[in-house]
């Protein structure tokens, strides 16, 4: 109906500017990720993990290729 249309609306002009919120907030939001990921990776009790794992870089890793998704998604680069 109508809502969603105008819903749809509103996200394709909005797309652009999410996508360069983004990247002008990446940093701060890779700092938040990083202290995220060491307390869960803290929480962790080591005789639980089968291997040692540096949780931060892989979630880090893992982040930034989310992020890199989702901006193209946002600029239609796919």
């Amino acid at each position: 109906g109508i809502r969603e249309k105008f819903r749809q609306a509103a996200f394709e002009l909005a797309k652009p500017e999410l996508a360069n919120f983004l990247d002008d907030n990446e940093e701060k939001l890779l700092k938040v990720f990083r202290e995220e990921i060491q307390k869960l990776d803290d929480s962790i009790p080591e005789e639980n993990l089968f291997i040692d794992i540096k949780m931060v870089p892989l979630g880090e890793v893992i982040l930034k290729a989310c992020l890199k998704a989702l901006k193209r998604f946002l600029r239609d680069e796919v």
